[in-house]
């Protein structure tokens, strides 16, 4: 990626990392021509799931993530791929995902590609860090992924099909994306090291404690840090704001538990959790995961028990529901814990013993049931 990386437009252009110089790609257009079928179906028997589909495919287009291919445009051979796509969910956010695993002959995209360096921060360390001082913020990176460009020797890679001017009528037409894709195995990697290298350039001649939060407080693309006054952090939001956009990356959905330094954001830019900074109450969201309380400045952990069979399956479902990255909640579980450790005991002493009945005398009769109700 050092050797490969340049910049062209404001932005990072890296190829992709491919295992072998010639990735053997074999032809699975007859493959891509089948899928569109039965996507076709879902989108003309549902006029608004077809709408978000044709806005987003839309979207991608007018910013240049994706173009339009000529038809029959040449492409280098065992290099051209087909991707499918399909929407993820309709109930959260609508995004598109391009499903670069999908198989053709037993051969899939990422089949060929390298996953690179993990260049992810750890989770705890970030959470750590975004504890340490008073003034805490976080933000998001808009679509952190599509900011980085492809190599235009391996775009050919990330073909796909698309109804020409987003018309179901017309027959589906060759696209391909421009960027790496939410999908492709090296895509976090590569929108990481994207990241830093923009850090490290430095281009807007930000301080090194600015150069340090890319660095060391971005955990994928969401940024969680904490300063020690508001004044520090309406600087470091300003000096954020310039050096990631010197790379092509935009911050959005800014949150932080002082009114100061939110009121130097514009309001576009604000979590959408953030209605009116009149309100007395500042949001409570999730901070990788965690949710935190922006007025009390506290991390919350909310416990929603649901009733669940009397089996191991059932309790391990209970004891797993409750996110807890720092461990915090930790010795509220241990109770459950070792109900679960005593079950699983005598079920493999075969002590015949019913799973029932193991985990009732495991929670001595009605310690489970009490702790069903929270």
């Amino acid at each position: 990626m050092e050797e490969a990386a340049i910049k062209v437009n404001g932005r990072h252009q890296i190829a992709l990392p491919w295992k072998n110089e010639k990735p053997g790609l074999p032809n699975n257009r007859p493959m891509a021509e089948k899928r569109p079928r039965g996507l076709e179906k879902k989108l003309l028997s549902d006029p608004d799931f077809c709408a978000s589909y044709c806005a987003k495919m839309k979207e991608n287009v007018d910013n240049g993530y994706a173009v339009w291919l000529p038809a029959n445009k040449p492409a280098p051979l065992g290099r051209r791929w087909y991707v499918p796509h399909h929407c993820t969910s309709v109930l959260t956010k609508f995004r598109v995902v391009f499903n670069c695993s999908g198989k053709s002959i037993g051969v899939s995209l990422n089949d060929r590609l390298l996953q690179g360096p993990d260049l992810t921060n750890n989770l705890v360390g970030v959470l750590i860090h975004f504890r340490q001082k008073l003034i805490a913020l976080v933000a998001d990176t808009k679509s952190m992924f599509l900011q980085v460009r492809v190599d235009e020797k391996d775009r050919d890679a990330f073909r796909f099909l698309w109804y020409p001017d987003h018309d179901l009528s017309q027959p589906p037409a060759d696209y391909q994306m421009c960027v790496h894709t939410f999908g492709a195995t090296p895509s976090p990697s590569v929108a990481a090291f994207a990241l830093r290298k923009t850090a490290r350039d430095n281009l807007s001649n930000a301080c090194s404690e600015t150069v340090n939060t890319v660095i060391r407080n971005f955990y994928v693309d969401d940024l969680c840090v904490s300063c020690s006054n508001p004044d520090r952090a309406v600087e470091l939001v300003k000096q954020l704001c310039d050096l990631l956009d010197s790379g092509g990356f935009k911050l959005t959905k800014f949150l932080s538990n002082n009114k100061q330094v939110l009121s130097c954001i514009p309001q576009e830019d604000f979590a959408s959790s953030v209605v009116n900074l009149d309100q007395r109450q500042l949001p409570t969201q999730k901070a990788l995961g965690v949710y935190w309380n922006a007025k009390s400045d506290c991390l919350e952990v909310k416990v929603n028990i649901p009733s669940k069979l009397l089996s191991r399956r059932g309790l391990l479902s209970v004891i797993s529901q409750t996110y807890h990255p720092l461990g915090l909640f930790q010795p509220f579980l241990l109770p459950s814990r070792k109900i679960l450790q005593e079950v699983c005991i005598r079920v493999l002493r075969g002590t015949g013993a019913g799973t029932c009945s193991a985990l009732r005398a495991g929670a001595g009769g009605s310690g489970l049931r009490n702790f069903s109700r929270g």
